[in-house]
């Protein structure tokens, strides 16, 4: 089955919580905090593997998680940072935020993609000790990982993309020109998936061609399977127009040409210009009126224009000849770079890590906020620096304020967590 696109969760690693501990050694006396830092979570690496040339795996396994970093201990010691968890996917894998559509990376080399970062271990008390506080009874936890909701869109990575409509002849020209077999039938939409081959012009010079299936009018608007594939002829340099010159189908060639040009720029207005050569199939079939009609056509298009019969491979040695010669003036295959967060969006993330709401039920103050759990497992009742350090957290998320403008007067009861205080002014 090939599956092209795919929406997945995936979660960075947390890091380790840093260690509350005091150095212990015979004959030392008051040995001080020696607790160490949390180690690194791991981050979730996308790379490419050619191996895969479907996003299948994506569609039974939804969730990606990669491990958290251990906990630090004591004598300093940091704990271990955890492994990465590597994702392996088809070369040519865009890679998309779900809730934003921006595009995070796009995995169509070698180099591997960090899609989310593993959070930051805590520090241990050692790292709190000052002249007027020596004995810190408590730590940082650990910093959660990024999490995401991404799609992924497989774009083919290729040189040349054929279209035109059903039934051209476009699957038994890339059969003809290359090593690849797919299937051939006097039916439409035969191809149900693209299809890629690979074009030797000699020992050292070669290409690679995709026949994209399904493209007939209104494609760009989800008719026929143009909807879907669509996507895999942004990446290609050239595009071969592949056209049934006989008419045998009773369809104009012009008409179809014009068509679905309009469902290329529908589509994607950097598509419709991209280079196109004119490849005149059937020819074997056609009158010279018919190939001479059409071959005006090209001239006033201002398109190159080859007379070819993909079954009997006439004209196709010289069609491959010019695609060759046209691939050396253009550029590399696209790539799509990835954008950058935006000010919006980073807004959006530091709110949601501070998110909280307050209800008042018999008298008692309930505070709901998820992102305190990690720092209140640090926390020593029991220890007045660590006590200040966790009001300090209340007031600069502002659960401080939004208690005062609820009207709460000191010795309330205020519940976090299931943890109970009294408020003091």
């Amino acid at each position: 089955m090939f599956v092209d696109k795919a929406k997945i969760r995936v979660k960075a690693g947390r890091g380790g919580d840093g260690a509350v501990s005091f150095h212990r050694e015979k004959y030392v006396a008051a040995g001080g905090p020696d607790g160490g830092n949390g180690g690194k979570g791991g981050d979730v690496i996308f790379v490419a593997d050619d191996n895969f040339s479907s996003l299948i795996d994506f569609k039974y396994k939804k969730k990606y998680a990669a491990k958290d970093g251990e906990d630090g201990s004591g004598k300093r010691c940091t704990g271990k940072s955890a492994e990465d968890l590597i994702i392996k996917v088809p070369r040519g894998t865009v890679v998309r935020d779900a809730e934003t559509g921006r595009i995070m990376a796009d995995v169509s080399d070698d180099e591997p993609k960090i899609i989310a970062h593993g959070g930051r271990g805590g520090r241990g008390n050692c790292n709190f000790a000052t002249s007027t506080r020596q004995i810190p009874r408590f730590a940082k936890p650990g910093y959660p990982g990024e999490e995401y909701q991404i799609t992924l869109e497989l774009k083919l990575i290729a040189d040349v993309g054929l279209v035109g409509f059903p039934n051209v002849g476009k699957s038994t020209l890339i059969s003809a020109v290359s090593a690849a077999k797919p299937k051939i039938a006097n039916y439409h939409f035969t191809t149900l998936t693209p299809v890629l081959g690979v074009v030797r012009i000699d020992d050292e010079r070669s290409f690679v061609m995709a026949d994209i299936p399904g493209l007939i009018e209104g494609a760009s608007e989800g008719l026929g399977l143009g909807h879907e594939f669509l996507r895999h002829v942004e990446r290609c340099r050239l595009i071969v127009h592949v056209l049934d010159v006989s008419g045998i189908e009773g369809r104009d060639p012009i008409e179809d040409f014009k068509l679905i040009n309009k469902e290329l720029k529908n589509f994607s207005e950097e598509l419709s210009e991209r280079p196109q050569i004119i490849a005149a199939n059937k020819s074997d079939m056609a009158s010279p009126e018919q190939i001479e009609r059409l071959k005006e056509f090209a001239k006033e298009q201002g398109m190159q224009f080859y007379v070819i019969s993909a079954a009997t491979t006439a004209g196709t040695k010289e069609l491959i000849g010019a695609v060759a010669a046209e691939l050396e003036k253009l550029p590399p295959v696209k790539a799509f770079e990835a954008e950058p967060v935006t000010a919006e969006e980073l807004e959006r993330k530091a709110l949601s890590k501070t998110e909280f709401e307050i209800e008042v039920q018999d008298g008692v103050y309930y505070v709901d906020a998820k992102w305190l759990e990690p720092i209140m497992r640090t926390i020593n009742v029991d220890d007045y620096s660590s006590l200040q350090y966790f009001q300090q957290v209340l007031k600069r998320s502002g659960i401080i304020a939004k208690l005062e403008n609820m009207g709460i007067k000191e010795g309330d009861t205020v519940n976090i967590l299931d943890f109970e205080f009294d408020y003091i002014r």
